[in-house]
């Protein structure tokens, strides 16, 4: 049995002073324990019914891509604009100091069909929000979200309610 926080590398002070990055990258490179966290990415929602798994650029395509195989679905991928050469559906939503603006194709989900939000991290949950707002706004239901790893002490899961939330490791 691998323990997936074996493979999660703590940096302090980055990307600034204060800040505790949890560093992934130990467990992408290790076939064995990125297959288990698929697998553990993969139970969060057992049962579920999914139509569709939907990840944003570029760390939830990690996720997002082996996600949809293990569950025999689609990928919808989510991408900042200019990225996607046919029509469009979006979603603008505020930042801190500015705002964004997230894209799906507008026949990457049907209305009705039923989408699992996946990502590596959740923390303080505004782009996970944008995204579910964008899928809302094309006419599918939420599911859920799903994540590798979730930041307690930062307001990510209340940011999302009434969506469900679920991860795998949680610090």
């Amino acid at each position: 049995m691998v323990d997936l926080k074996d493979f999660v590398r703590n940096i302090p002070d980055y990307p600034k002073p204060g800040i505790l990055f949890r560093d992934i990258t130990p467990l992408l490179g290790d076939g064995e324990a990125l297959a288990a966290a698929i697998d553990a990415m993969a139970a969060l929602f057992a049962g579920e019914k999914v139509d569709v798994i939907a990840a944003a650029e570029a760390r939830g395509f990690i996720f997002g891509t082996p996600l949809a195989l293990k569950l025999g679905v689609g990928f919808v991928p989510i991408r900042k604009p200019g990225k996607l050469p046919y029509k469009a559906h979006s979603h603008t939503y505020d930042l801190e100091y500015g705002s964004d603006e997230l894209q799906i194709h507008v026949d990457g989900v049907q209305p009705g069909q039923r989408v699992l939000l996946v990502d590596d991290l959740l923390a303080t949950g505004g782009t996970m929000e944008a995204c579910c707002r964008l899928f809302e706004k094309a006419g599918a239901e939420v599911v859920g979200c799903a994540f590798l790893i979730h930041l307690l002490d930062l307001p990510g899961e209340q940011r999302l309610q009434p969506h469900r939330c679920r991860s795998v490791l949680s610090y």
